[in-house]
């Protein structure tokens, strides 16, 4: 697949351009555009587009002030006008989800026969994680990969993002409604809207120190 230079280019420079915001204005994020950027971030892909994820999306003062709370008091969820939380779903694979088969089936993007074979091949490989302690790793792996999406969508929409580590999982849970689910695990907090601050890109590292050919340290 070739990609048109002026799509590299954008992407390449919103990527460049992204920083992690601590402080942001109080305007909301306006609905239609919130809406889009989520419907981004769940366009990631998945285990066996599994999809075993999902954000919820606090607005509400409430709410972000009990995550407030569940960060210690940190400026991102109470400045923030969205806060995003992003959750692995490690059960995910023990549930129904004939609609992910079908839909790829009918889409074209699956046969027949693969669709129909997926839900054991699914099981099968979830049961070997799950022997390992490997499900919980493997369903935040994917919400992950879906707020990095987020980032990068936001970013290009001028909105500001910073991920956030720090946080209390089970104060997190309660602010959310997930209290007491041993099934669902916190990835990432991702604080959403418009910049109060400028930030100076860091650096990084030397790429020699950080990308090898072929074997690790090369």
């Amino acid at each position: 697949m070739t990609i048109a230079a002026p799509d590299h280019a954008t992407v390449a420079r919103v990527i460049r351009a992204r920083r992690s915001v601590r402080h942001y204005r109080p305007d909301p994020v306006p609905a239609e555009l919130l809406e889009e950027l989520t419907a981004l971030a769940l366009e990631a892909p998945s285990s066996f587009n599994l999809q075993a994820r999902s954000l919820v999306v606090v607005r509400e003062e409430e709410g972000r002030q009990a995550l407030t709370r569940a960060t210690g008091g940190q400026p991102h969820p109470q400045e923030a006008p969205v806060v995003l939380v992003f959750v692995a779903e490690s059960a995910a694979w023990r549930e129904d989800r004939g609609d992910v088969w079908l839909t790829a089936r009918d889409r074209g993007a699956w046969t027949e026969r693969f669709a129909a074979s997926s839900p054991d091949d699914v099981r099968l490989f979830h049961e070997d994680l799950a022997r390992r302690g490997l499900e919980r790793e493997y369903a935040v792996k994917d919400a992950m990969i879906s707020a990095s999406f987020l980032m990068v969508a936001a970013q290009a929409a001028g909105l500001a993002t910073s991920p956030m580590n720090g946080w209390d999982e089970g104060e997190v849970k309660k602010a959310i409604g997930a209290d007491g689910r041993e099934d669902l695990h916190i990835a990432l907090l991702v604080p959403l809207g418009y910049p109060a601050e400028t930030r100076v890109h860091p650096g990084r590292r030397s790429r020699e120190l950080t990308c090898f050919s072929e074997v690790y340290g090369r």
